[in-house]
């Protein structure tokens, strides 16, 4: 069983209850970027004010002040390695950053480096908020894939391909195969989805499957240049405006942000 957006979102009161003014609309706080790529955070900052966000903070490795910190001049910084990702020390002023936050995005662009995949592990579960993770984030989290997929409060904005792997690599009960299609996969996902705490929200052609407990598929008219990265965004800053009604916020934000209509 699953749900289908088209002509109107599926939950219009999450479109009635948003906040009336910035003052409480929500803190998210942007993790993400190496010396030498910080696209990914900085189309996660664009895309969270743009999805009405109250204040939107992104941190980047302090190796970027330099060459990257002109264009997000309102950017904090954390230690970073020699060369130029997330160091292992960064992680005690990233846990004193989501003090300040509603929710956390680590949006992306983090390299290949194994201190920041360390610390990347670490701050997942040292931070118990709430938490979208993305880009090549989700790579990161392979390896302790049967952990991640049981961390409540949790979004996970992937491909199709991480998604197929976070399947294999938690022991998920179906298969993901690209050949399926989208009913036997939206199917997969759902049934996936009730046997874990996180929620899935992938992309198959131009569906966009969101699955937890529910299933929810929406069918995509606009293409956004970085689909992950802005959509991951822009969800997460629905849901922190609305905690408890993750699934009804972020399908509600999947139609708003990815087809012609207009918020009604």
């Amino acid at each position: 069983m699953w749900l289908k957006q088209t002509d109107k979102p599926l939950y219009p009161e999450i479109l009635w209850s948003r906040p009336e003014n910035r003052n409480g609309a929500g803190r998210l706080l942007i993790i993400g970027g190496n010396a030498h790529a910080i696209a990914a955070p900085a189309t996660a900052f664009a895309a969270a004010e743009d999805a009405g966000a109250g204040a939107v903070r992104v941190i980047l490795p302090d190796h970027v002040r330099k060459t990257f910190g002109k264009f997000l001049p309102e950017a904090f910084f954390a230690p970073s390695t020699p060369s130029g990702s997330f160091g292992t020390s960064a992680l005690t002023e990233l846990l004193t950053q989501t003090e300040w936050a509603d929710a956390v995005l680590l949006a992306g662009d983090f390299g290949r480096n194994s201190e920041t995949a360390s610390m990347i592990e670490k701050f997942v579960f040292k931070y118990d908020g709430l938490l979208c993770i993305t880009q090549d984030t989700v790579e990161h989290c392979y390896n302790f894939a049967d952990k991640l997929v049981v961390r409540p409060n949790t979004l996970i904005v992937g491909s199709f391909a991480q998604i197929q792997k976070l399947a294999t690599s938690s022991k998920a009960p179906k298969s993901l195969q690209f050949s399926d299609g989208l009913v036997r996969n939206v199917g997969a996902v759902g049934a996936w989805s009730k046997t874990v705490s996180v929620c899935f929200l992938t992309r198959l052609g131009d569906d966009l499957i969101l699955a937890k407990d529910e299933t929810v598929v929406t069918s995509r008219s606009k293409e956004p240049k970085k689909w992950r990265v802005e959509t991951a965004a822009r969800a997460t800053v629905w849901w922190l405006q609305n905690p408890k009604k993750q699934l009804e916020a972020i399908s509600t934000s999947c139609y708003i942000f990815n087809s012609d209509k207009n918020a009604l």
